[in-house]
């Protein structure tokens, strides 16, 4: 099987994902649904395993022979360009093909709120992008690299598994690495990187205890960071950072976030009204109360600063989706299954409802 027939076939129905499993047809990920695609026949695992040949080195195929799992990026220079996922499941192989957009998008295009493009030029401090896996945190720190990289000369450094997005220089100067061919490990890149006169970092993943220590001294010396987390709101991503430290270090840890931290950005996507798809963003920007609120422990408060906080640029979750909801550009049923609070969804869309029809009322006595 030609694998490329695939990838072009995915391109020609915009799938964000394609899943490659023996005895199983190809499935495509279409506007967030899987669809399977019945009129091609079953892979075998022999099919699977000279896909697997097609796209990688002799020393990919090694590192997966070890590891028994391998990510790597894939694509044909000016056509297309995919990160790949390839894992063992049942003696056979799983293979997932993830599309990545060959130009960068901009913050507008993705629709993002406008404050991504202050934070990007922030001189310093760590600003966070987290969410569970596929919901666009590479894309979303890929446009903000692209934002800084229109608007200032930055020296930037990138550390990522793999490298997706292919940045040029603009007004900034940009190095990018990826594990394996160019560093070990995140921490070992990290340490190195800081050597190499960086003014912006970009840690494509904070995977254990060793990197987190390197991204927060980094922001703390001077540099602007950039890092992704794998959590599912803003606040649960404080606590995780903490909770990964013994006791004993854990309030000097809360005391060094409290001072660098400046955003965390918690993102979801969700199928459009009409089809593509389209973030909803929680968004806690640290103001000073948030820093105190950091730094003495009390994160579980941290959720009503940022009720209140419209004025600093900050919104919950379900206000993100209450918003999506009343542009009529997602279904309300889609934002209820995001929200790890129906209810209180359910009175903030009322809410917004009922400012609507004022608002139609009052123009129409007017």
């Amino acid at each position: 099987m030609d694998i490329n027939k695939l990838l072009y076939r995915m391109q020609d129905v915009n799938a964000s994902d394609m899943h490659l499993r023996a005895m199983t047809r190809p499935v495509f990920r279409i506007d967030g649904a899987l669809i399977p695609q019945n009129d091609l026949a079953l892979l075998t695992s022999d099919e699977t395993e000279g896909i697997l040949e097609q796209i990688t080195t002799q020393e990919q195929r090694n590192t997966f022979a070890k590891q028994l799992a391998l990510d790597l990026a894939y694509g044909i220079p000016g056509r297309f360009r995919f990160r790949v996922s390839v894992i063992r499941q049942r003696g056979t192989i799983s293979i997932v093909f993830h599309n990545i957009p060959l130009d960068v998008p901009s913050i507008d295009y993705l629709e993002l709120p406008q404050i991504y493009k202050q934070l990007a030029l922030k001189p310093r401090g760590l600003i966070l992008v987290t969410g569970p896996t596929g919901n666009g945190k590479s894309t979303t720190l890929a446009t903000m690299i692209n934002h800084i990289n229109e608007n200032a000369a930055r020296s930037i450094i990138s550390i990522e598994d793999p490298i997706e997005f292919l940045h040029q220089n603009k007004k900034s100067i940009i190095a990018q690495q990826e594990l394996g061919d160019d560093a070990k490990t995140f921490g070992s890149a990290l340490v190195h990187a800081l050597r190499h006169n960086p003014d912006v970092i970009v840690v494509g993943e904070m995977r254990d205890l060793t990197t987190i220590s390197t991204v927060t001294t980094a922001a703390e010396t001077g540099h602007l960071v950039l890092a992704t987390l794998h959590t599912t709101d803003a606040v649960q991503s404080i606590d995780r950072i903490v909770d990964l430290f013994p006791p004993i270090q854990q309030q000097q840890i809360r005391l060094q976030l409290s001072q660098v931290i400046e955003a965390v950005l918690s993102q979801t996507l969700l199928p459009r009204i009409g089809g593509g798809l389209v973030a909803a963003v929680e968004i806690l920007i640290a103001t000073h109360a948030v820093r105190n609120l950091i730094r003495e422990g009390n994160t579980y408060q941290i959720h009503d600063v940022m009720q209140l906080g419209a004025k600093d640029g900050m919104q919950t979750l379900n206000q993100a989706l209450a918003k999506l909801v009343k542009k009529n550009i997602v279904a309300k049923e889609e934002a209820m299954m995001k929200s790890s609070n129906p209810k209180q969804l359910e009175k903030l869309i009322g809410s917004e409802m009922m400012d609507i029809l004022l608002h139609r009322f009052s123009k129409i006595e007017n």
